[in-house]
Formats: structure tokens, C-alpha cells, sequence
């Protein structure tokens, strides 16, 4: 009966087990488990208890005197016939709701609105409005097939990231001191990805540079098809900027490359991926016209980066794996802490577990609020602009400490820097807040400003 069980409701049962030991009881009664539910609820449940001053303390008190003390307890303590009757009627409030798992709140609703015992007139109580809580949690556990769109989908769009931070860091300033050397040389003002795709072609000792020859392209090869070009047409788009608008395009698309792939900092790598993904400019009309497969050149540049497993490149690849298993080709902020529990080995994911976050309750409350798509997987993954901003802040988090790498310690601050965010309002549903994280975060030693 308890394979659909949710982690939080079979400990919920579990624990009305114990309590009918604890009250010396020869059966688990309703009664137990309107305890156990107190005692267990979080999110939305703890706070319908809290809202009419439900203390474990007190319905102790209040189930003590409607239970009978038993001469011999067994050792299996079995169910009783009415709490058997709510178990079941459980399972069939899920099937009716639309949920192949049974909630927490699937077994609260059903404690609540059972009428053949003492559960209502207890609950009286404590003036417990039966009928408002009742409300409250059938919308929680109604079940959304269908979505058409992902609920972050229509948002407003955020503001993009400083386009300074194109310049941070030592990977990239010999590649733009010899782009803006080679701008000089000839005769432009503004800076294309010909430049930049030159300088980089032009580095020694690069592993990505004797990537990039495997396909045929090297410097040589490069500036003389650059000499054949009569015009730098292919870089504009109607405006002057100091990039090209192509080379702006790219770079920008270099930026979101690098968050992507767990980089504080963008790197000569980030950018030739963004030219082969943009498909845009002389670059990579250059490319084009040697005859080089762009999808594999991109896949063969990766390779050394995912050797080193970088957390919030793996976080990001579970997140679109955890898309893609509900039919959607849309992540938002809920597949990042998807992922961040998938992932399973960063303190970030250690401080969700110490809360006791589960996969298993996790995907349960994702599912509810994000819906089952039908979404072609053939078509691209994309980012929400909610998903965007946390990753944005992110990486002005890892920036911030002089880090490298984007962590998940540093995703997961972001995320609950987003109260409106969807992953904040599972995370609510599971009965954590941002407080509990933050501190579970500064107690393993990660004092982060974020």
C-alpha cells in the first residue's frame, strides 16, 4: 500500500505508529494520526496548525483523553478498522485529484473531513476551521496534466548582466589586447568576431587552439580567407556599438555560455561556442565555407570542460534531464533545485537533505506546480528569464568570492533570494523557508554575502 506514499506521508504513518506505542494503545487510532500530522507538518500544513495555535503539546493533551490505555501492547502495533478506512479513502482522494503519489496533504485532507470519530470535535476544539483548511488543501493537491506554458514563461524580462564583466579575468585580456591590436592594424573602430576569432586562432600552447586545428581551421587558414572578405556587411545589423552587433550578439551569448557551464569567468572557449551557436558574422562565415561540422567542433570543445565536472555544469544538465522527464523544453528555477538534489554530492545539496528534502517529495510538489507538457524533446532547452536571473545572481555570487567556478552553494542563494520563484514555492510546500537554507548554509561554513 505505501509504495505511493510520499516520504513525508509514510513518516506521518510511522509516527502515528510510534505515538499509539508512546499512549500505550493495542491499535494505531485516528487519533494518532491527527498527532502524527501535527507533529510532521510543514509548508503549508504547519501553517494551517499555526494559524489556530495547534501545538503538538496541546493535541497531546486533547487525543489523551479520547484514547483507552491497553493492558498489553504487541509488538506490531496493527492499523485499526477506521484508520484503514482513512488510508484508503487517502488513496482514492489522490486517484480523484490526479496524482499517482499520495501527499502529506492527501492523508491531512482525509484526516480533517472523516466524520466517524473523534478528529472533528478535537479539532473544535481549537477553533480549527475544518472547512477553510479543507479549501486550502484541495487546491494543493489538485493535479495539473496539462499546462500549455511554464507558469515563469511569460514573466517580464529582467535586466541583462554588465557588459563589463566581458572584459574580467586573465583568460580573456591577451585575446583582446591582440584583437584590439588587429582592430588598429585595420584601419576599423569597432571591434568584430573576426577580430576576436583571429586573436584566439592565434594563441600558442591553447588546447583549444589544437581543437580547433583537428577540423582544419588554424590562423594561417583563418586570415587568409578574412583577406578575401570585401566587407564587413556580415557584422551588421543597422547600428554602430563598439562591438559589431554580431560580435555583440556573440559575446553576450558568450556570457550566458559561461554561467551555463559553472564559469565565474568567460573564456576564449565560451566564445568560439558562442560562434558556432549564433551562427553569426565573418567568424563564422569563415567557418562555414571550410566545410567544418560546427555541431561537432562544439562537442569536442566541451569535452575537456566536463571533464572537470564543474557542480553547476551537472546541476544544469539534471535540470534539463528532470525538464524533459515531464515533457517540457522549458527550465525554470524548480529544475535548478531539482538539480542541485540530483546532483547529490554539494554542500548545497547537503543542507536541502539535513532539512529532509527528497528527490522523490521534491519532484512530487514540482509536478503539481509546473504540470505535464508536450513539448517536442527535439527542440532546444531552454532558460525561463526567472531561471536567467538566478543564474545571473549566481554568478555575481561566485564573482563576488574570487571563485572560478559558479557552485551550487551559490545557485541555491540565488534561488532563495527569489521569493516569487518557483523552486522558493516548492521549497515552502516541503516546509522549509530561506532562513533554515541560509543558516544551514553559514553553519557548514560558507558565510556567503548572497
Amino acid at each position: 500500500m505505501f509504495e505511493r506514499f510520499t516520504e513525508k506521508a509514510v513518516n506521518a504513518v510511522y509516527e502515528a505508529q510510534n505515538l499509539a506505542r508512546e499512549t500505550c494503545c493495542d491499535e494505531v487510532m485516528p487519533e494518532h494520526l491527527l498527532l502524527a500530522l501535527v507533529k510532521e507538518a510543514k509548508g503549508v500544513s504547519l501553517k494551517l496548525f499555526r494559524m489556530y495555535n495547534v501545538t503538538f503539546e496541546a493535541m497531546s493533551d486533547e487525543v489523551g483523553k479520547c484514547l483507552k490505555k491497553a493492558s498489553r501492547i504487541p509488538e506490531n502495533i496493527p492499523f485499526s478498522h477506521a484508520v484503514k478506512d482513512i488510508l484508503k479513502h487517502t488513496l482514492d482522494l489522490a486517484a480523484k485529484s490526479g496524482n499517482s503519489n499520495i501527499l502529506f496533504e492527501h492523508l491531512f485532507l482525509t484526516v480533517i473531513t472523516e466524520k466517524n470519530h473523534n478528529i472533528q470535535e478535537i479539532l473544535r476544539k481549537f477553533d480549527f476551521d475544518i472547512y477553510n483548511s479543507k479549501d486550502i488543501l484541495t487546491k494543493l493537491v489538485q493535479k495539473k496534466i496539462k499546462r500549455l506554458e511554464h507558469p515563469e514563461a511569460e514573466e517580464d524580462e529582467d535586466k541583462g548582466s554588465s557588459f563589463e564583466a566581458v572584459y574580467e579575468g586573465e583568460a580573456l585580456s591577451d585575446v583582446f589586447d591582440r584583437a584590439v591590436s588587429k582592430l588598429s592594424a585595420a584601419g576599423y573602430e569597432i571591434l568584430g568576431t573576426e577580430q576576436i576569432m583571429a586573436s584566439i586562432l592565434e594563441s600558442s600552447n591553447s588546447e583549444l587552439v589544437e581543437t580547433i586545428k583537428k577540423y582544419g581551421l588554424n590562423f594561417e587558414n583563418f586570415e587568409a580567407k578574412l583577406a578575401e572578405q570585401s566587407s564587413r556587411q556580415a557584422e551588421y545589423e543597422g547600428k554602430k556599438i563598439i562591438f559589431t552587433p554580431n560580435a555583440f550578439l556573440v559575446m553576450n551569448s558568450a556570457l550566458q555560455t559561461a554561467k551555463e557551464l559553472g564559469s565565474s569567468v568567460i573564456t576564449p572557449e565560451h566564445i568560439v561556442l558562442s560562434v558556432l551557436k549564433t551562427k553569426r558574422g565573418l567568424a563564422y562565415d569563415i567557418i562555414k565555407s571550410l566545410g567544418i561540422d560546427s555541431e561537432k567542433m562544439s562537442e569536442d570543445i566541451l569535452k575537456p570542460i566536463e571533464k572537470q565536472m564543474p557542480e553547476t555544469l551537472t546541476i544544469m544538465k539534471l535540470a534539463k534531464e528532470e525538464a524533459r522527464r515531464i515533457g517540457r523544453n522549458i527550465v525554470g528555477t524548480e529544475m535548478f533545485l531539482l538539480g542541485i538534489i540530483a546532483e547529490g554530492t554539494s554542500i548545497a545539496f547537503e543542507v536541502l537533505n539535513d532539512l529532509e528534502i527528497t528527490m522523490r517529495d521534491a519532484r512530487v510538489v514540482v509536478e503539481n506546480l509546473v504540470g505535464y507538457g508536450n513539448e517536442y524533446f527535439d527542440r532546444e532547452i531552454t532558460f525561463t528569464k526567472r531561471a536567467k536571473k538566478v543564474l545571473e545572481k549566481a554568478w555575481i555570487s561566485a564573482k563576488k568570492s574570487n571563485k572560478q567556478k559558479i557552485e551550487a552553494v551559490d545557485l541555491l542563494l540565488a534561488i532563495i533570494d527569489e521569493p516569487e520563484s518557483l523552486a522558493m514555492k516548492a521549497l515552502d510546500q516541503l516546509g522549509v523557508d530561506a532562513v533554515e537554507i541560509r543558516h544551514g548554509i553559514q553553519g557548514r561554513g560558507k558565510d556567503y554575502n548572497g
